[in-house]
């Protein structure tokens, strides 16, 4: 039983979770359309980015598209509250979707870095595991939420372990690899670090809302946090490699790349006469 399950939701807490779950599926149904019109706007050696974040798309979309239905099938309204029905929701369902993410999330990195031959496999495997680890103890400790026993405490430190590695290695493979890009990227492969720092944190604390905040509140505080997490770290990610991708393709003279340079707009009025 996860810790959603521990309380009646009056019609606001009922609602806004069942539309912020709603909001995270939409946003992941949108960001497959743009990164699939917007690959080809990149060199041939980095629209494979483009299509890692299209597969993170339609893994997260159904993730929270199921969410969003467990929700709806795990509470009944008594014309008073939504009370608990006999089904459990269970956010063990956002695990097996960050088991899939988190590798192809960090494997785009590498790509739009121009990081090739020993070095991208050894990073690969140590993002794979690392991400898995992390992941995977996260999993164990969160069976343990409703009774915050030793296990739920345990699990999660390791799993932070492990998380805290990842971010150190997230770091040095961004500004060790800095130079790689043309002047014009770099402040936004800086920003990348930034946006998974600040997104990644969203995630332990969410985590540790069962300790921090024991009410309904707190489980509609939870899923707007882990929803926000999951829309940042994922679609707003993934669009700032794009970018990165087509800044790297114009330095190398890729004409698709150029087209779509000169046609984005540079502010200012343009004058009709």
């Amino acid at each position: 039983m996860n810790f959603e399950n521990l309380f009646d939701y009056n019609v606001d807490q009922y609602t806004i979770v069942s539309h912020v779950l709603t909001l995270g599926y939409a946003v992941m149904a949108a960001g497959l359309v743009y990164f699939l019109l917007t690959r080809n706007t990149s060199g041939r050696r980095y629209q494979l980015a483009s299509t890692l974040s299209a597969v993170v798309m339609i893994s997260a979309f159904f993730e929270l598209w199921v969410l969003a239905q467990r929700w709806s099938e795990a509470f009944d309204w008594t014309g008073t509250a939504y009370v608990g029905s006999d089904i459990l929701f269970s956010n063990g369902y956002r695990y097996m979707n960050w088991s899939i993410d988190v590798p192809v999330l960090l494997i785009q990195l590498l790509v739009v870095l121009g990081i090739t031959g020993r070095a991208f496999h050894r990073t690969w495997v140590l993002f794979v595991v690392g991400g898995l680890a992390m992941i995977y103890t996260g999993y164990a400790g969160q069976f343990h939420e409703v009774d915050r026993s030793a296990p739920f405490w345990i699990w999660g430190l390791v799993s932070t372990a492990f998380f805290v590695l990842l971010l150190v290695l997230v770091y040095r493979v961004i500004f060790g690899n800095l130079h790689r890009l043309p002047i014009s990227a770099r402040p936004i492969a800086k920003a990348v670090w930034w946006l998974l720092l600040i997104s990644w944190l969203l995630y332990p604390g969410a985590y540790l809302m069962p300790a921090m905040w024991d009410s309904a509140d707190g489980v509609v505080a939870r899923q707007i946090t882990y929803t926000l997490a999951d829309i940042t770290s994922k679609v707003v990610y993934g669009v700032l490699l794009g970018v990165i991708a087509r800044k790297v393709s114009v330095d190398e003279g890729y004409g698709p790349a150029i087209e779509e340079d000169v046609a984005q707009p540079r502010g200012g009025l343009t004058s009709t006469t």
